[in-house]
């Protein structure tokens, strides 16, 4: 038998067939459960009634009682408003209306009390509230009412006359029915411990609360137990995973070994020599390895997959390297071809551009297993790609990688799963990584290489070009070269073009002795690789580009990275893009160009970016400012359906959280002691079926 919380929407009384399509369709809502969980963003503090002769400029809402003492009709055509004076006795106020003008003059009537509310604008030396909410002064209301909830709306609710007022209508007739179906799901030992308070008052308090202290009690209970819950499924994924999901052992480290005596041609840092011992341990554990490496722009990610690929060979086994981009995926290749040859290990690169000929070579190799170690792009996901052992799937800046895509990477090996490794160069916050990644191990590479001196960073108005010119021209004489960026515009590649190619006009006459190099999304492959191919042997000085070398492009001659417009960029992108520059020993300067007018988030995504080079200090920065779901990008965002937590501010509560579903998990993985009869019903309550997720990071 379907639960209460099944029952559709139009069975509530006040909603029927119509307004239950347009819930349906604006809002997402289709059950009680859905109705019941669509929480308010903001409460109005509809307690206080105020004296008209208090108001002032700066308040957002204000409550009045008085008297009506006229009303009136101003205007014609579209000037036409009605008009009403109300008073209370210490002065009067106006209200107007612009809509509706007919319906609220039969509604109101001179002589009568009222309740008034709504946002006061000074009209030279009065007030008025354009359409206010109005009602009779009664007994329930004369002292002031409640905290009053305020929900997200669209347009289109609200044009066809469902507001904030209706959808509260709605939640008060659910909450009397659903008094007696609201189950605890959290255990009493846990409320106790934790000073929660009831379900069923929590979801009373969260739409209704009499007080803001009722409201902050809700808050706490329902952000618990929601992140309590993404948590435990996380951590229980990891015990299934670990449990059920046997790894390939490779533990056979000579040509590790013989690599790091004979061929390494640097000393790694204690951070990458410890995230190699963690992996290591992964790869001879028997276990399958779902592991996140996280490290900043060039604390040297690359060479510890490439040393984690050779335990992989030296057991028989075959290792690949997915990147998001053709040019990513070269420069790994370039980057691994070098040190794979050194070892005379077989290395390929598989994009969409690589011919058929060699397309036929690479398949072959692979199914043969003459072919050790495969670099490339989704291309490698296609059907025809098979392996003869896959032992590791490496998977570089993965959230710009859908789930299910890197699903199929998984699947190349019938008789058992390839080890994990997912490597990101944007630092994820500490809240971010335990929610999203909270069933991954995570490793963190917080060093840079010995001898990389600090990137200085500089934020410069427009008006200051001509200096930024002569610096850039002083660089360029002692031998470096420099990147120009520019931001993507409203998303639309052909404005994108169009101001790259005015940018890239300006840097030819403001620099005519200079060769100047273009890159951009629109062009070829084939010309994409020569303009590359001209900067890095600097036969070019200057680069003019998009976000397009935002991630793979590693020129240690380039010191100088120009970032236009800089205030149109997020935080981590500003970040990864400084990260293509201070590759080399030089010092080296990222330039922030700005316009003179910048809003708050901008000048604080500047200063931040002036301030610091911690990328994870730049993470937690980025969170506040942008939210958890923009941070991911959108094919992540989904991930974090969080309904009242916050990561950005409830980090406390989550790591609170995570302890609690460690303890349980610790205690009794399977959930079957008595006391945790109330968690297995919740978690099997939310379980949905479809593909198991947990073993795909």
């Amino acid at each position: 038998m379907a639960s209460f919380f099944e029952t559709p929407i139009e069975y509530l009384k006040g909603v029927g067939p119509q307004r239950s399509s347009l819930l349906n369709k604006e809002l997402n809502i289709f059950t009680f459960g859905d109705l019941i969980q669509y929480y308010p963003f903001r409460h109005e503090d509809r307690v206080k009634i105020y004296a008209i002769s208090d108001i002032y400029d700066e308040m957002p809402y204000v409550q009045i009682k008085g008297t009506l003492l006229r009303k009136e009709i101003i205007g014609v055509g579209f000037k036409k408003r009605l008009v009403a004076h109300i008073s209370d006795g210490t002065d009067e106020l106006e209200l107007v209306w612009f809509k509706g003008i007919a319906w609220v003059q039969d509604k109101i009537k001179p002589g009568v009390q009222y309740v008034v509310f709504g946002k006061p604008t000074r009209y030279g030396s009065k007030f008025n509230i354009a359409h206010p909410e109005i009602e009779l002064l009664t007994s329930k209301n004369e002292k002031g009412g409640t905290l009053h909830p305020v929900y997200s709306l669209t347009e289109t609710l609200k044009n066809r006359h469902v507001d904030s007022k209706a959808i509260a209508k709605l939640m008060q007739e659910l909450l009397v029915k659903a008094v007696d179906h609201i189950r605890e799901t959290l255990p009493g030992s846990v409320t106790d411990k934790y000073q929660l308070i009831s379900k069923k008052d929590a979801l009373q308090y969260k739409h209704f609360p009499q007080t803001a202290d009722q409201l902050a009690q809700a808050q706490q209970r329902l952000k618990f137990e929601e992140l309590f819950y993404i948590q435990l499924r996380l951590l229980k994924m990891k015990v299934v995973r670990q449990e059920k999901f046997r790894g390939q052992v490779f533990q056979d480290a000579r040509l590790l070994t013989a690599f790091y005596n004979d061929h390494l041609p640097f000393t790694l840092t204690d951070a990458q020599k410890k995230v190699i011992r963690e992996i290591y341990t992964d790869l001879k554990s028997g276990k399958q390895m779902n592991r996140l490496l996280q490290g900043d722009v060039g604390s040297g990610k690359t060479i510890v997959a490439f040393i984690c690929m050779l335990v992989i060979l030296a057991g028989n086994a075959q290792a690949a390297l997915m990147a998001p981009t053709e040019i990513l995926a070269q420069q790994h290749y370039k980057n691994l071809k070098r040190y794979a040859d050194s070892m005379h290990l077989p290395i390929a690169l598989l994009t969409g551009s690589t011919k058929k000929s060699e397309r036929k070579v690479i398949h072959e190799g692979l199914l043969s297993g003459e072919l050790k170690i495969l670099i490339g792009t989704h291309a490698l996901l296609e059907e025809v790609v098979q392996f003869n052992n896959l032992g590791l799937s490496i998977i570089d800046e993965q959230h710009r990688f859908g789930v299910a895509q890197r699903s199929k990477l998984w699947q190349k090996n019938v008789d058992m799963y390839p080890h994990i490794l997912v490597m990101t160069a944007t630092p994820i916050p500490r809240t971010l990584a335990m929610t999203l990644y909270g069933d991954l191990d995570i490793s963190t590479i917080d060093q840079l290489p010995a001898g990389r001196k600090p990137i200085k960073t500089l934020h410069k108005y427009d008006a200051h070009r001509l200096q930024v010119n002569e610096f850039l021209r002083k660089e360029i004489a002692l031998g470096r070269q420099v990147y120009m960026v520019y931001p993507l515009i409203d998303e639309s590649e052909k404005l994108d073009l169009k101001h790259l190619m005015d940018g890239y006009e300006s840097v030819c006459r403001a620099f005519p002795d200079i060769a100047v190099s273009i890159l951009h999304g629109k062009m070829k492959p084939e010309a994409k690789d020569y303009e590359m191919a001209r900067f890095i042997k600097a036969e070019t000085k200057i680069m003019v580009a998009t976000t397009v070398i935002e991630v793979g492009v590693d020129v240690p001659n380039a010191s100088v990275m120009v970032i236009e417009n800089a205030e149109r960029f997020g935080l981590s992108q500003l970040h990864q893009l400084r990260g293509r520059v201070g590759r080399g020993g030089e010092q080296s300067y990222c330039i922030l160009m700005t316009n003179n007018k910048l809003g708050a988030d901008s000048k604080t995504r500047i200063e931040t970016m002036v301030r610091t080079t911690n990328g994870f200090d730049i993470a937690e920065t980025d969170l506040k400012l942008r939210g958890p779901g923009d941070l991911m990008g959108t094919q992540q965002s989904g991930a974090l359906d969080l309904l009242v937590a916050d990561l950005s501010t409830d980090g406390a509560i989550l790591q609170e959280a995570r302890e609690l579903a460690k303890e349980i998990l610790k205690d009794d993985p399977e959930l079957e002691k008595p006391e945790n009869k109330l968690i297995r019903t919740q978690i099997d309550s939310m379980r949905k079926t479809g593909v198991n997720w947990s073993r795909i990071s």
